[in-house]
């Protein structure tokens, strides 16, 4: 008894062994691909960051310290495009979640034709960025001057939305919201069809109103949802760049701290313009690892007090 007892627990120890092989054996090229493409990269964007490199061919790499951090602070473009990326993102997060959830309580109610409407709205999700910057332009110059002129508003009839800094980022807004809710919806929708339908129908027979239903009942129970929707529109705001670029091409000028600076170059795009056309690497590492640090501490803080919320939901 005791030998089979034991030929038993090795066969089951080399079973496990096998399948840790193979587990490490699957996951090895995940982790070496995001060692190489990820890890790698960002810690030599580190070193970069506190050295003259110029990307070009020179001589020598000399540490320079915290200079180009200094010098990124006293930049007034960065400066602004900071301020404006966070209004940014207010604004695209809260319309994007509050549209995206309307529309996934459209897509799961007894409306018929549903299924197209679902379809319909996540349609601009799958149209790039760059795409739908150059159609919305063509809207916001062409369409929406003379639609103005017909309903007497003269204000968008006269002015062109993106000829102003103000209604450029606004429009930049609504494009973003218009390409990214009907992604955020499938979420919601998600969410929603996994409400126990015993729970709305307990609730209905204690004499809750639809209100109350959505209020106690549903709203609690997607909670999770809106964590992770909270935190991808986060994230995806601050990292806008394609719909920035042909849209708005950072543009309209701007005055800010007494220089002429674009109105509506978001962070991404300011590090890219600090790079390319500047040709300051170094400084737009620099900006990059600030940005990498401004992202993870929005990240943190929206995890943290949506989890606190659900907790109290």
């Amino acid at each position: 008894m005791k030998d089979k007892a034991k030929a038993k627990y090795n066969s089951l120890s080399k079973d496990k062994k096998i399948e840790k092989l193979v587990f490490w054996l699957f996951l090895a090229p995940s982790l070496f691909s995001f060692l190489m493409v990820q890890i790698i990269p960002f810690m030599i964007g580190i070193y970069y960051s506190f050295t003259n490199w110029s990307a070009t061919a020179q001589f020598s790499i000399d540490f320079v310290g915290m200079k180009n951090y200094v010098e990124a602070f006293q930049d007034p473009s960065f400066l602004y495009a900071t301020i404006i990326t966070t209004i940014y993102t207010f604004m695209n997060i809260i319309l994007v979640n509050v549209i995206a959830f309307s529309l996934a309580l459209l897509v799961t109610s007894n409306l018929k034709g549903k299924n197209i409407y679902r379809a319909g709205f996540f349609l601009p999700n799958i149209i790039g960025g760059i795409i739908l910057g150059y159609i919305w332009q063509f809207i916001f110059n062409q369409f929406v001057p003379k639609l103005a002129a017909a309903v007497g508003f003269t204000y968008l009839s006269e002015n062109l939305m993106l000829g102003n800094s103000n209604t450029a980022i606004l429009a930049l807004v609504i494009v973003s919201t218009w390409q990214y809710a009907g992604y955020i919806m499938m979420i919601y929708v998600a969410a929603l069809q996994n409400v126990p339908k015993d729970l709305l129908e307990a609730a209905q027979i204690d004499g809750a109103s639809p209100w109350q239903r959505f209020r106690n009942v549903t709203i609690p129970l997607v909670a999770p949802a809106f964590t992770v929707t909270l935190f991808l529109t986060l994230v995806n705001s601050f990292k806008q760049f394609d719909v920035n670029a042909s849209l708005t091409n950072g543009g309209p000028s701007t005055m800010f701290m007494g220089k002429a600076i674009k109105g509506t170059t978001l962070l991404a795009m300011n590090i890219n313009d600090t790079s390319i056309i500047s040709l300051n690497t170094a400084q737009a590492q620099a900006k990059a690892i600030v940005f990498f640090l401004v992202l993870v501490t929005f990240s943190l803080i929206q995890v943290y007090v949506s989890k606190k919320r659900e907790v109290e939901l």
